[in-house]
């Protein structure tokens, strides 16, 4: 007799858009989607006994991005901290690139698992960086720029007083605030005599 056939999926619940075609011999999972990956079972049995066929499904992906790089400024000397992050099926593997052309680890510049991590950053280290995530299907690509930030030391809009008239006894506060970038070191000096902290 016509067997009567069923669908299961082996430790799960059959996706809820699935579909049964041709007296339920055919099933049919639209937009499959890496949940729905598994182990499959087909059971036929009528009057005379029953038979099962089991199958798995595997579902693979193209990267998608998770976490994205953004355009970063640092002062010279600062270290860099970027991650890009995909995920996908295979697991995306990752790459690097500066200017187009590919990125090498060196003595300041590391790269683990789509993070790269840049010590003590200089001018040298400016430029456009990209990074690719890509497995067997295909890669996809994030970019930023790195800015360094170098200047001497100037005082265009914090110009220090020439003069300041206080009375014998007050307190007095006189602020030193340059445009620098690494931030730079400040001393003071009385005259020729470079001041040193007391209690006062």
């Amino acid at each position: 007799p016509v067997p009567t056939i069923s669908w299961r999926k082996v430790n799960g619940h059959n996706p809820s858009k699935a579909r049964l075609r041709k007296s339920q011999a055919v099933l049919e999972i639209p937009n499959v989607q890496l949940e729905d990956s598994g182990m499959y079972e087909c059971k036929a049995e009528n009057s005379r006994g029953r038979n099962v066929f089991r199958g798995q499904l595997q579902v693979y992906t193209y990267p998608h991005w998770v976490e994205k790089l953004n355009d970063t400024q640092l002062d010279s000397g600062d270290q860099l901290r970027w991650e890009c992050k995909a995920t996908g099926k295979p697991r995306p593997t990752y790459r690097w690139l500066k200017n187009g052309a590919p990125l090498w680890p060196q003595s300041r510049i590391e790269m683990i698992n789509g993070v790269l991590m840049i010590q003590s950053v200089n001018v040298s280290d400016a430029g456009m960086y990209q990074c690719l995530a890509e497995n067997k299907y295909g890669t996809i690509y994030a970019s930023a720029e790195l800015k360094i930030l170098a200047s001497a030391p100037t005082f265009p809009l914090n110009q220090m007083r020439k003069t300041i008239i206080v009375t014998k006894g007050q307190e007095v506060v006189i602020e030193c605030k340059p445009q620098a970038s690494p931030k730079p070191t400040i001393t003071w000096k009385k005259g020729d005599k470079v001041l040193r902290e007391n209690k006062r």
